[in-house]
């Protein structure tokens, strides 16, 4: 028996159904089994004018995974619809799981393997959702369709109780793959005519006893030119929404999902009115007569809650009524034109005059602005220090610039601000202490009394500032004079060491005082305890007495996608089970590495602290990524991943050969990196005497102070804060009891 049967129905799509075979044929999932015959693809002729059925019959006669079926045309209905076709198919399907796939659309890259691993994960769900992506005709891609529902976090697999969201989004039968068993229990089949899948979809959910999502394109989705469907097919809408509804009533253990599907179908309806208004080939009395039915399945099935413009089109409808509230729409669309093209240019305006005259203002001696990472959140150590600064400066005020999505970060005793709003200027304009991790907004003006503290986010390996200049993978633009311009701006610029400290006067070069106290962000390291340590680890879910390894590789400037050399999976299961994996994507893909969930794998991309994840872990595994000098202060061991050296080097250039002074055990591929693990090799002597001279020169002023040495510099003006330079042992017990942040707490 295959794994999986693909359902291609095809009508009239001569010049696209070799493609759209070619993607399923190519898949590269197989079956340790029957590797041949583990997938069969049932191409459906339904009855097509054109040479669709010859091109089946060719690739049927090449690749036996090809199931040829023919079905006669229907001249009272030619172009039926793809219900039939997929009818058809299903009765001829042997396969585990059934997929469906238009004749004009194609299967992703590696999409069969991803959903056979999520079905594998999730314990062979009776339904499985995934992501599309809708293709324009001219091959540009229109949008990606993974809202959050598809998310494979919590439990898996599950019912729809749980995640009822998903009868909320767009209803296509190919974004599924569907345990055949199941449907042929359930009676599953399409219904004939146009919007076929409403009633399909709608009742494989619903029936489902088990669901699962995974987060990834594995269809795209055609939108062939000049080939709309007739308006009059929406008048198809109403006996699928009939079906839907008569299939809840058929089962009373449905009936709670009622007054969802009457909101749905008010969505549907409200959308095709809009299209039957304003379609050319209709006539009046069709529009009415269009009308006149979605009143009356409105009111038979109800619709609890709907409510404004849209639905009233829906439930009021007369083709005058729907005119004159078009024409409402229509004044709604000019009214945003007009804010665009005139609102928000005076608001700008507004800005601009409310900044100079903040200027002209006393600058608030008692106000500190904070921020970081472009307004990411609470983090990194501009948090550390103005933790600090309400602990040791009394009557001083904080705030940090913040957008809404990262207010929980955010202490409640620290005021929040905006980005782009009156306070933001009044802020920059006023505050006596500016303190960032990145460079400030580039409109601020540096007034006389203000003070502008640069904390940078790490010690450089890889190439920074003015030094980016001849590299334009990575430059990406960047504007040197701006860069001189806000770097002028700093009074103070904050190093963890000596290298840190030359790096930055040469790649920022200014009049500015630097300031080598070491870390802050790395405070909190240095007080952490055991029972911190293992409260952060229940947190996480880690199981035991596991030995975690947090794998947190960096960003690539030569390549948009993410650099994936590991397969996490094998990695895994190599490392054994007394391990424990952590996996972090760097913050700019805004993707985790694995998409997939797999045993003893937990991804902590969106995890708010990375100081906790440090904490957790027992090694770390990176390559060009700063982390390592951070995570170096806990003298716990880290293996450098450095396969793709050459590349990295080129694109973005670092300030010293990592193989020549590592942290730890360097492996260069795979293998290798597993044959450390498994060796021993990553906590031996000779990785312990690699990590000890690593840490002596990058790590000297790690000793849990370095946020109150700035704040007495800074803020409190006590110029003796100079540390000397040391190393101190790992402080495992010692020190105030940790505790999770607030952030994580949340989570």
């Amino acid at each position: 028996m295959p794994r999986f049967s693909v359902i291609v129905p095809a009508y009239k799509l001569q010049a696209y159904l070799h493609p759209c075979l070619e993607s399923v044929l190519s898949q590269t999932y197989e079956s340790d089994e029957s590797p041949a015959f583990d997938l069969e693809v049932i191409a459906v002729d339904a009855g097509s004018p054109d040479s669709c059925g010859e091109i089946i019959d060719e690739f049927a006669a090449r690749d036996p995974r090809v199931v040829a079926v023919h079905l006669p045309p229907d001249p009272a209905d030619p172009g039926q619809g793809p219900g039939p076709a997929r009818n058809a198919g299903l009765a001829r399907a042997t396969g585990e799981y059934v997929l469906f796939l238009d004749g004009d659309d194609t299967l992703a890259p590696h999409a069969l393997r991803d959903i056979a691993d999520r079905l594998k994960a999730s314990g062979d769900p009776d339904v499985l959702v995934f992501g599309h992506a809708r293709t324009h005709w001219s091959g540009e891609t229109e949008g990606l369709h993974l809202p959050p529902h598809l998310t494979e976090s919590g439990p898996a697999p599950f019912q729809l109780t749980e995640r009822p969201d998903l009868l909320k989004q767009p209803s296509p039968s190919w974004n599924k793959a569907y345990r055949r068993e199941f449907t042929e229990r359930e009676g599953l089949a399409f219904t004939p005519g146009r919007h076929t899948d409403t009633f399909w979809s709608y009742a494989a959910l619903l029936a489902a006893g088990s669901l699962s999502t995974l987060e990834r394109v594995c269809v795209h989705h055609r939108r062939r030119r000049g080939t709309d469907p007739a308006p009059g097919r929406h008048f198809d809408l109403f006996p699928q929404y009939d079906r839907v509804f008569d299939f809840v009533d058929s089962r009373p253990a449905l009936s709670s999902w009622r007054p969802v599907l009457a909101r749905r179908m008010a969505d549907h309806l409200a959308a095709a009115s809009a299209t039957v208004l304003t379609s050319p080939g209709l006539s009046a009395r069709t529009r009415a007569e269009f009308f006149r039915l979605a009143r009356a399945h409105y009111g038979r099935h109800r619709a609890p809650g709907a409510a404004g413009l849209c639905y009233a089109g829906v439930r009021f409808a007369t083709y005058r009524t729907h005119r004159a509230l078009r024409g409402i729409r229509a004044l709604r669309a000019r009214a945003r034109a007009f804010a665009a093209a005139v609102v928000r240019p005076a608001r700008t305006t507004a800005l601009r005059l409310h900044y100079r005259i903040q200027r002209r203002l006393p600058v608030h001696d008692d106000l500190a602005v904070f921020s970081a990472y472009w307004n990411r959140g609470y983090t990194c150590n501009p948090a550390a220090i103005e933790a600090k600064v309400r602990e040791l400066v009394p009557g001083m005020r904080t705030a940090w610039i913040t957008t809404p999505e990262q207010d929980t970060t955010v202490p409640s005793a620290t005021r929040r601000i905006r980005p782009e709003s009156f306070g933001y200027f009044a802020a920059l304009a006023r505050a006596k202490y500016l303190v960032n991790n990145v460079e400030f907004d580039h409109r601020l003006v540096k007034r006389p009394g203000q003070i502008l503290l640069q904390t940078h986010h790490g010690t450089p390996l890889k190439s920074v500032g003015l030094d980016l200049t001849d590299r334009p993978a990575a430059s990406r633009g960047t504007d040197a004079t701006r860069l001189l311009a806000d770097a002028d701006k700093w009074d103070y610029a904050l190093t963890a060491n000596r290298h840190a400290t030359l790096v930055g006067e040469r790649a920022f070069p200014a009049a500015y005082t630097t300031l080598e106290y070491g870390s802050p962000r790395n405070d909190v390291l240095r007080r952490a305890t055991p029972a911190g340590t293992a409260g952060l680890r229940e947190l996480l879910g880690i199981p035991g007495q596991s030995t975690v390894v947090l794998y947190a590789p960096t960003h690539r400037d030569y390549s948009r996608s993410q650099h994936l050399p590991l397969d996490l999976d094998r990695f895994g299961r190599a490392l054994g089970p007394e391990f424990f994996l952590l996996t972090r994507a760097h913050f700019s893909y805004r993707a985790p590495l694995n998409r997939t969930p797999l045993p003893r794998v937990l991804d902590v991309t969106g995890y708010p602290s990375i100081e906790e994840l440090f904490l957790v872990s027992d090694a770390l595994v990176t390559d060009y990524s700063s982390l390592m000098f951070d995570y170096a202060g806990l003298d716990r061991p880290i293996v450098i991943l450095d396969d793709d050296r050459e590349a990295y080097e080129a694109a973005r250039g670092t300030y010293f050969d990592l193989r020549t002074r590592p942290p730890g055990a360097v492996a260069r591929t795979e293998d290798e990196l597993i044959d450390i693990f498994t060796t021993g090799h990553w906590r031996g002597s000779r990785s312990a005497q690699l990590r000890s001279a690593f840490r002596t020169r990058f790590c000297p002023y790690d000793d849990g102070h370095a946020a109150e040495r700035v704040v007495r510099r800074v803020f409190l003006k006590a110029t003796a804060a100079t540390p000397a330079a040391r190393n101190v042992p790992e402080q495992r017990v010692r020190g105030t009891e940790f505790a999770p942040t607030t952030a994580a707490m949340r989570r």
